[in-house]
């Protein structure tokens, strides 16, 4: 299982950024997939996540109505579009799968998968 995550970089507060996870080893068929974020000093949350086949799709509270998760199971990639940037949202970014993913909820397990984090940081 592998998943490995890319578009981070250095936007302006109100930009936009686009990451992309190619996931491999697995199909998105049969794992809830999602992003979660690290930001210094602080704990690790979840941000966004798509469950297996129901459509169920789950976003953090800090970032409803500014990201959008999506996936092609096809290609094995997933994104995450993040719009109105602020400098709150700076942060590591992991792609990883997720033991249950519903419209409330984002819940992982110590068997999830995680890839190595792409950096997002908002600055002016």
């Amino acid at each position: 299982v592998q998943l490995v995550e890319s578009g981070g970089g250095l936007v302006q507060p109100g930009g936009s950024l686009r990451l992309s996870c190619q996931t491999s080893g697995f199909t998105l068929d049969y794992y809830a997939i999602g992003w979660s974020r690290q930001a210094p000093g602080q704990e690790r949350e979840g941000v966004s996540c798509m469950g297996r086949a129901d459509g169920s799709i789950y976003y953090g509270d800090a970032v409803k109505g500014r990201f959008t998760i999506s996936r092609d199971k096809d290609k094995g990639m997933v994104y995450l579009q993040m719009n109105s940037l602020k400098p709150e949202d700076t942060a590591v970014y992991y792609c990883q799968t997720v033991y249950r993913c519903t419209n409330y909820a984002f819940e992982e397990k110590y068997d999830d998968h995680w890839g190595q984090g792409t950096q997002v940081t908002v600055s002016s």
